[in-house]
């Protein structure tokens, strides 16, 4: 097969933020190759070339990345699951840009998360802290984009709001819910990406949204929106996890787990900077309020089944 001359690549082209950035290069006309753990996903006649994210082969790796203008990285893990945790996440974060520094990358688009610190308490935000100073490292030209939640498409954090507060009789929000979200449109996020593809230099952004809603008003949104009956309440802080817990074993999912709710009642899902997204939590909700919740989405599905 004929090498592109000039083209990006994208981890997990076929997932969910990383489709929506594949659309965004391939919209301004860049060849898009991807780097999957899901090769089954390609969709019939795509024009992504696929190649495996096997971090296992570094080699493959590096073959896979050489020739690449800009190496768009999303790989991560939500949350801990069988033998993968954040610290199996960073070391294979580490593979993956030596491979591209190898390759000749010329430059690498790395989406990370608000605030992360060596420092944190949450393995989740140590875990992003580590894979940023990798990068850095390395020396390779490179922008780091830090979303705190996104929305849009087939997301999943708000359309299972939707979906709990059209079956459930109760909402429970931890503690106040004057905690603040900072979430930004996966297009625009794609944008974001795109656009630092481009760029020159090494910078730093936090890519958020227009809006900061106090979280118990995104619930209250979301349920005038779809017409929920659900009562909305506050609850013990504690208690949120463990209830989470329970509707996931019915689930078959992780719905929430301990550090993603105390970590956004710290305020980390929130900042205070100029927002670097355009498109509206709010007018997103209005406009797809008819289909918001109508089915589930499962987390362990889509990532471990």
């Amino acid at each position: 097969m004929t090498e592109p001359a000039d083209f990006d690549v994208v981890t997990g082209a076929f997932s969910y933020s990383g489709a929506a950035i594949a659309r965004e290069l391939q919209a301004a006309g860049r060849p898009v190759r991807t780097l999957t753990g899901h090769p089954g996903r390609a969709p019939a006649g795509t024009a992504i070339e696929v190649r495996p994210l096997d971090f296992a082969d570094p080699a493959g790796l590096t073959e896979a990345l050489r020739g690449a203008r800009a190496l768009v990285n999303t790989y991560w893990v939500r949350f801990a699951h069988g033998q993968i945790s954040h610290e199996t996440a960073v070391a294979r974060s580490r593979v993956l840009f030596q491979a591209a520094a190898q390759a000749g990358v010329r430059r690498v688009v790395h989406v990370s998360i608000t605030h992360p610190s060596t420092d944190s308490p949450y393995p989740y935000f140590r875990g992003k802290a580590a894979v940023e100073q990798a990068l850095a490292d390395l020396g390779l030209p490179h922008t780091v984009l830090r979303p705190a939640i996104l929305f849009g498409g087939n997301g999943v954090l708000i359309n299972n709001i939707a979906w709990l507060l059209r079956h459930l009789p109760v909402f429970a929000v931890g503690g106040t819910g004057d905690y603040r979200i900072r979430p930004i449109h996966v297009d625009d996020l794609a944008r974001l990406c795109a656009r630092a593809a481009d760029a020159t230099g090494t910078e730093v952004i936090d890519a958020v949204g227009p809006e900061r809603p106090a979280f118990i008003e995104l619930v209250r949104s979301v349920k005038d929106a779809v017409g929920s009956r659900s009562v909305v309440v506050r609850a013990p802080g504690p208690l949120i996890p463990p209830t989470a817990r329970l509707l996931g074993l019915a689930l078959r999912d992780t719905l929430l787990t301990a550090e993603e709710f105390q970590a956004m009642a710290d305020g980390l899902a929130d900042t205070d900077g100029p927002a670097t997204g355009e498109i509206s939590l709010t007018q997103w909700i209005t406009d797809n309020k008819d289909t918001l919740g109508l089915t589930y989405a499962n987390e362990l599905t889509r990532h471990f089944r």
